[in-house]
């Protein structure tokens, strides 16, 4: 492996680590709520138990838990120790990384709404059929395994929650989680620099198998980029479907969990089912209207990200992870290490004391109880912390998509920082902050619409405005044509004060 491959691995599954961590921590909080809180019991019922409810519930307990691809494989397992048919199981775990409250919101600014909710329907018409065309195939797949023993309430019962996520984040769950990065390196390697610029362009037969692979760090991001830039809707779906939904990871849990034959069979429905609704929706969706570009950059960040003959790639590697980095992402990947170093630690003390097996054990003496003291069971416990999950996922997008007057505060520093390092010397840290201008530029729509119900086409207009003035020079900068870069700076700021004043002035 040349030098170059080897830090775009390095490079693009650190990226997608950081990028996943708050998600792979919310999948090992729900795991251990089903299996310390829930219980089996609980959880077929929250599941309806199987058939087209349990599929119908399944969908729609994976559209509101905020989880990956990765992140929900620790669930996945849960359910399945529950006993829960795997028709419903596995379409919890394609409907889950699909979309939340906040890649919804996001969704509904980037194309029509209309589109955006026939993808959300047509996921359910996915896992649905397939599910249970899968279950009549394959019948009797639940799989229950003994439940653990109840931990007595108090701290104990808290602290169990804490040693399950441990427990998982160093054992299987964390290997599957492991070989899920596997598939983004494997990307890495693999693909050219910018090999994948023109294979999903709206007239490319070929775009829809194209977009099959399962990769885990795709997100609503590229699906947008797709819609602006005239690309092929149907691909667009088979990448929701397929790169969002599903991963490495989850293929080799499904070989695991259910024999090579049964995999082989939910993937052969899947991709019918998956392909024959994108050839299906490709141009009755395809956005009116929209640019027809040759190429796009949306899948850049599966390719190799350094050209061969480059140098200093280390340094190169470690400067754009920090470039990236975002502080909810750090304090996730922090949590994920303590979470780890419990795990660890309680593998090694079980040679002399079994922590779980000590929570488990009934108190000696019977607790006093005040006649002021409520004793929940850990049933209700869990349905509300659960019920809290999804909640706080739908009250977050309040503050990850701020009011107006705070997205321009960011919109103008992103804009200092993108156009004052627009220079041969600083062209990367200009690039990155084209980005973030461009990403501010959208948290504005989706703040008005979240605040307001819609964004009216004069201020959807100006903000497009910008996103294509900022392209022109996103390219103006790669290819350093730095005259261009200079005419353009001027007339970005103008477009930017215009579209201010058209939020916060004109009505």
């Amino acid at each position: 492996m040349s030098e170059p491959v080897f830090w775009s691995v390095v490079l693009r599954c650190g990226q997608a680590l950081l990028q996943s961590a708050p998600f792979i921590l919310c999948g090992l909080f729900v795991a251990a709520i089903f299996r310390r809180l829930l219980g089996q019991e609980n959880t077929r019922r929250l599941f309806g138990g199987g058939g087209w409810k349990g599929l119908v519930l399944g969908w729609l307990m994976g559209m509101l838990l905020p989880v990956c691809s990765l992140g929900v494989l620790p669930v996945v397992r849960e359910m399945r120790r529950a006993g829960l048919p795997g028709g419903t199981i596995l379409a919890f775990a394609l409907a889950a990384p699909l979309f939340n409250p906040l890649s919804l919101l996001y969704g509904l600014t980037l194309s029509e709404p209309f589109t955006i909710l026939a993808f959300a329907l047509c996921s359910l018409l996915v896992v649905s059929l397939v599910g249970a065309i899968w279950d009549w195939w394959f019948p009797a797949t639940e799989s229950p395994e003994p439940p653990p023993p109840q931990v007595p309430y108090g701290l104990r019962r808290l602290l169990s929650l804490a040693t399950a996520m441990g427990r998982d984040a160093t054992g299987v769950s964390a290997l599957l989680i492991a070989i899920g990065f596997a598939g983004v390196g494997l990307l890495a390697a693999v693909l050219p620099p910018g090999s994948l610029q023109r294979s999903m362009n709206h007239d490319v037969a070929t775009s829809f198998p194209v977009a099959t692979w399962p990769a885990s760090a795709w997100h609503t991001r590229e699906l947008g980029m797709m819609f602006q830039h005239g690309n092929s809707v149907g691909a667009a779906f088979v990448l929701l479907a397929l790169g969002a939904g599903m991963n490495l990871g989850t293929v080799a849990w499904m070989i695991r969990a259910y024999g090579v034959r049964r995999a082989l069979g939910w993937f052969a429905l899947l991709l019918i089912v998956v392909l024959g609704l994108s050839y299906g929706i490709d141009k009755p969706l395809f956005p009116k209207g929209a640019d027809l570009a040759d190429h796009t950059h949306a899948f850049d960040g599966y390719c190799q990200a350094y050209h061969p003959g480059s140098t200093g790639l280390g340094k190169a590697t470690v400067d754009r992870i920090q470039r990236d980095l975002q502080y909810f992402e750090l304090q996730s990947m922090q949590l994920l290490g303590v979470l780890v170093a419990l795990g660890i630690g309680q593998r090694v003390a079980r040679l002399w004391f079994d922590l779980e097996s000590w929570l488990e054990r009934p108190a000696a003496t019977p607790t006093t109880v005040s006649r002021f003291d409520v004793i929940v069971s850990p049933s209700i416990v869990g349905g509300v912390i659960l019920l809290g999950v999804i909640a706080f996922s739908v009250v977050g997008c309040y503050a990850y998509y701020p009011p107006p007057s705070e997205v321009f505060e960011e919109l103008f520093v992103a804009q200092g920082e993108a156009l004052g390092s627009a220079n041969p010397q600083e062209a990367e840290h200009s690039l990155r902050w084209i980005e973030i201008l461009d990403d501010w530029s959208r948290k504005l729509e989706v703040g008005v619409y979240l605040r307001t119900g819609d964004v009216s086409p004069y201020h959807r207009m100006k903000g497009k405005l910008l996103r294509e003035k900022l392209e022109l020079l996103e390219h103006e900068v790669k290819d350093g044509d730095w005259d261009q870069v200079r005419r353009l700076k001027p007339q970005i700021s103008l477009t930017l004060s215009r579209l201010k004043r058209a939020y916060l002035e004109e009505q």
